[in-house]
């Protein structure tokens, strides 16, 4: 008697790949959309299924300035090969005339400068930053759109075939390797979309609400459309995914605050300096947030507004011998006052497992 066919789940998804997304939502916000992408690439890959002759995967990261795009690729790379340094960064803006290629690949023989400098794209750099227990490289080229003709025509053969001819013709073999691209294209027809009142508040408040599904609609379509205008459609063609992150309300901007000050605690935790705790009022949150937030740069300027207004200060404290060992600082804000106020309750807090408090 033949056996009932039983029916499979291809939405299940594996436990080195749930891995990968858990960790990489644990460290971008508000991109569930584009962790997805990349974990399908990532469990496609596990699975022996990747394309041949081709990378892994290829990305173009679009959407508004200060939305994660670089962020997540850095921590792909931390939660794979252990830091953000393992993938090898390209910025765009540095070849933004033809000749400047030559940092990419080499000057080929006979030409001034063959042999005087390292090209960036070497089968060792890729080779150096991959882990023996995931045997992958990333490649981020930042800011695509501001790179000229010349690096877009070296990126055709990479995304099609895998392989790059340095100029002193020696290959790079890029099909073990993940090239994600990140771009601002169509910032400006984002932002009209985005009135004040929708997506990111009106200036005063400088404070983003939810962003509902039909304008997450139209900002991803205005992205799309300003890169095929941008690129060609042979370049376009070749992208396996191509994402529109999301503008970030207030509820991410929120988390994201969470996340740079717990590691602001590990850098505490961590110093020679005797450890102590700090908890935030929710106006001193709130002024982090205007500070470090806006609707043009999203949650780009927060890790500075936290280093001027909260690290710098705490490091006065500690360097003045104001803060010690076991204190819990209180930190308020009064406009009428300085932009933050730091208060001290002594000594005799354990100072083992000391944390963050909102």
């Amino acid at each position: 008697m033949a056996k009932a066919a039983v029916r499979l789940d291809p939405t299940r998804t594996g436990r080195a790949a749930a891995t990968l997304a858990e960790d990489l939502r644990s460290r971008v916000v508000g991109q569930d959309e584009a962790i997805r992408q990349v974990v399908d690439v990532y469990q496609t890959y596990l699975a022996g299924l990747s394309a041949p002759g081709r990378p892994v995967g290829s990305f173009l990261f679009l959407g508004p300035t200060g939305s994660g795009k670089t962020r997540l690729v850095e921590a792909v790379a931390e939660s794979l090969a252990g830091g953000a340094a393992a993938a090898i960064k390209i910025d765009c803006t540095e070849f933004q005339h033809s000749h400047e290629i030559s940092k990419l690949i080499g000057s080929p023989p006979g030409y001034l400068g063959h042999r005087e400098t390292q090209p960036l794209l070497t089968q060792e750099a890729l080779d150096k930053r991959r882990t023996s227990a995931v045997k992958l490289s990333f490649v981020l080229f930042d800011e695509i759109e501001k790179a000229s003709d010349a690096l877009w025509n070296l990126l055709l053969g990479i995304l099609d075939k895998a392989t790059l001819t340095l100029g002193d013709n020696r290959r790079v073999d890029f099909s073990r390797a993940a090239i994600f691209m990140t771009g601002n294209l169509g910032a400006a027809e984002m932002s009209a979309i985005l009135q004040p009142g929708m997506g990111f508040a009106a200036a005063g408040t400088q404070r983003a609400a939810a962003v509902d599904a039909g304008l997450e609609a139209k900002i991803s379509r205005a992205g799309v459309e300003a890169a095929r205008r941008r690129f060609t459609a042979e370049f376009m063609n070749r992208i396996d995914k191509t994402v529109v992150f999301k503008p970030l309300g207030e509820a991410e901007l929120n988390l994201i605050l969470d996340l740079e000050l717990e590691i602001v605690r590990r850098r505490i935790l961590d110093s020679s300096a005797a450890p102590f705790a700090f908890s935030l009022t929710q106006p001193a949150r709130e002024f982090l947030l205007r500070e470090g937030t806006d609707p043009r740069y999203g949650a780009r300027h927060l890790k500075r507004a936290i280093d001027r207004h909260l690290v710098s200060p705490l490091s006065s404290l500690i360097a003045s011998g104001q803060a010690h060992g076991g204190d819990r600082i209180s930190i308020d804000f009064d406009a009428g006052t300085a932009p933050l106020l730091f208060f001290r309750t002594p000594r005799g807090l354990p100072e083992a497992g000391l944390s963050v408090a909102a």
